[in-house]
């Protein structure tokens, strides 16, 4: 519990300011919609978890060969980054530069006439889903396109994806192709901005890369973690470039969280409470899973979660073309990846024991 102790009592204070929200503001103010505030709050905080445990497990892939420094640095600068800037200030930005608004009308509008606001952010939908998209594609072809990768959960696919690996910049180059399909289903009014947004979702990704590797002087991979196929990850050591790596990650993944929040309430201020205990959480959990050792302890943990990452990336791209993805259904494919690698690590230990 000490690790969860706390996101605990952040929840707490998140949960007290939400029933102060809802007791005091707006015309039907009072008991009733203090606890709808509550409950929507709660809400937003699971579906938060449901939709990042896989970004936990990436996190601590990442994390686990940090020293304790920017190990803080990631839990307290990172968390007010991803509270504040990814799930408040980063919709309000997106709002301002497409409507060509003042910040300070935008956030007056997102605090008085919250419908209008989330209107207009669904409006560009498309582009925020081809951004995270293209960026978590990379994250899942660049784990698994590993010519060092000697540890496999589905032999057929990952031995083929393996072999790729040689071919220069294969992972842009099927990346790409996904924001292309992309592009090409969405109107001719939105694909130029579609495009351009996808092409700097993997800019961003490899510019952060870049950086990393400029700040951090060569790369450090150890032999355990290229056996467990995260040589790539392996790049992104401790300091300023592994510490952005991780805060676009989480942005990539909170996109799809802020936008499927406002189909739940429209309230700027509950969304932000509610994702910031999710995030919290999933804080939490990525230093549990590093000071445990459970990414030692089940060898499919990884893979399931660049799995999952991929049906996100999927699902992102999709939606940015219409296509409705129920977000129970967007929750629960991170969370049925994750279950089944822990089954099948344990099933894999099983044999090691008896071999």
């Amino acid at each position: 519990m000490k690790h969860f102790r706390f996101s605990f009592i952040f929840s707490i204070i998140c949960l007290g300011i939400a029933a102060y929200w809802g007791f005091t503001h707006g015309p039907e103010a009072g008991i009733s919609t203090m606890l709808q505030a509550l409950s929507v709050t709660a809400i937003l905080a699971i579906m938060e978890v449901s939709l990042s445990f896989d970004n936990a497990v990436v996190n601590a892939s990442v994390l686990r060969s940090w020293d304790h420094f920017w190990k803080m640095i990631f839990l307290t600068l990172g968390m007010i980054i991803a509270v504040f800037g990814m799930r408040l200030v980063f919709p309000i930005v997106i709002v301002a530069v497409t409507a060509n608004m003042n910040m300070m009308d935008v956030v007056s509008m997102a605090l008085n006439d919250p419908k209008n606001y989330s209107m207009r952010l669904i409006e560009h939908h498309a582009e925020i889903a081809a951004f995270g998209g293209a960026f978590l594609a990379l994250v899942f072809f660049n784990f698994f396109l590993d010519a060092e990768k000697d540890t496999h959960w589905f032999k057929w696919l990952e031995k083929r994806l393996t072999n790729l690996a040689n071919v220069p910049a294969m992972s842009v180059f099927l990346t790409l192709i996904a924001l292309l399909v992309m592009a090409h289903n969405v109107g001719e009014s939105e694909r130029l901005a579609v495009t351009l947004s996808g092409i700097w979702g993997i800019v961003v990704y490899i510019g952060v890369q870049v950086l990393g590797h400029l700040l951090g002087g060569e790369p450090e991979v150890d032999e355990e973690a290229s056996s467990s196929g995260n040589a790539a990850n392996g790049v992104i050591k401790a300091g300023l470039g592994g510490f952005l790596y991780l805060e676009v990650l989480d942005a990539s993944f909170s996109f799809d969280g802020v936008i499927g929040a406002f189909a739940i309430t429209s309230d700027v201020i509950i969304i932000m409470l509610g994702l910031a205990i999710g995030a919290m959480f999933v804080r939490s959990m990525t230093i549990y899973l590093v000071e445990k050792g459970t990414l030692e302890a089940y060898v499919y943990l990884e893979h399931g979660a660049h799995y999952a990452i991929g049906a996100l990336a999927v699902i992102m791209l999709a939606s940015g073309t219409g296509v409705h993805v129920p977000e129970v259904v967007t929750g629960l494919i991170g969370v049925a990846f994750i279950v089944w690698a822990v089954i099948a690590s344990i099933q894999y230990s099983k044999r090691q024991l008896i071999d």
